[in-house]
C-alpha cells in the first residue's frame, strides 16, 4: 500500500513540474521552435553549407517539442494574461487543436522524409513555417 501511495504522489508531483507555470513552458517551447526555425532557415538561405545531420537534429527538436504542444496542460482557461495568446485560443478550441495537429503532423513528416539536399528541406520548412505562421496569425496577440 505505501508502494501505491508513493508511487501516485510521484506521479501527481511530477505532472504538476512538468508544467508548473503552463505561460512559460509554452513560451519557451515557442522560443526553442524559432531558434530551430531560424538553423534551418539558414541552410534554406544558403547561410551554411548543407549538412543533413544537423538539419536533421534541427527537424527533430521541432518534432519532440510539438509532441510537448498538450493544448490543455499548456494553454488551460485562464493562461492568456500576460501572454500573447489569443483568446481565440479557448473561442476555438477544436480550431486550435487542429493547428497544433498539423504542426506536429509536418514535423513529423519533415523528419521521417530525412532531407538529403536543401530542395527538399525547403518544402519541409516552407510548409512548417507556413503552419507557424497561419497560427501565429489565428491565435496570438503580438504585444509590445
Amino acid at each position: 500500500m505505501r508502494k501505491l501511495i508513493f508511487a501516485i504522489s510521484a506521479l501527481a508531483l511530477g505532472s504538476s513540474i512538468a508544467f508548473a507555470d503552463p505561460i512559460k513552458d509554452r513560451e519557451a517551447l515557442m522560443k526553442a521552435n524559432g531558434a530551430a526555425m531560424g538553423g534551418l532557415s539558414a541552410f534554406v538561405k544558403g547561410e551554411k553549407p548543407y549538412d543533413a545531420a544537423e538539419v536533421l537534429a534541427l527537424l527533430g527538436k521541432l518534432s519532440e517539442d510539438a509532441v510537448k504542444m498538450d493544448s490543455p496542460a499548456l494553454w488551460p482557461a485562464g493562461s492568456d494574461a500576460d501572454s500573447e495568446a489569443s483568446p481565440k485560443i479557448w473561442e476555438d478550441a477544436a480550431g486550435f487543436q487542429a493547428a497544433l495537429d498539423k504542426f506536429k503532423a509536418d514535423t513529423a513528416a519533415a523528419v521521417a522524409a530525412a532531407p538529403a539536399d536543401v530542395d527538399t528541406l525547403k518544402m519541409h520548412v516552407g510548409a512548417i513555417g507556413q503552419n507557424c505562421a497561419s497560427c501565429h496569425q489565428a491565435f496570438r496577440v503580438k504585444k509590445g
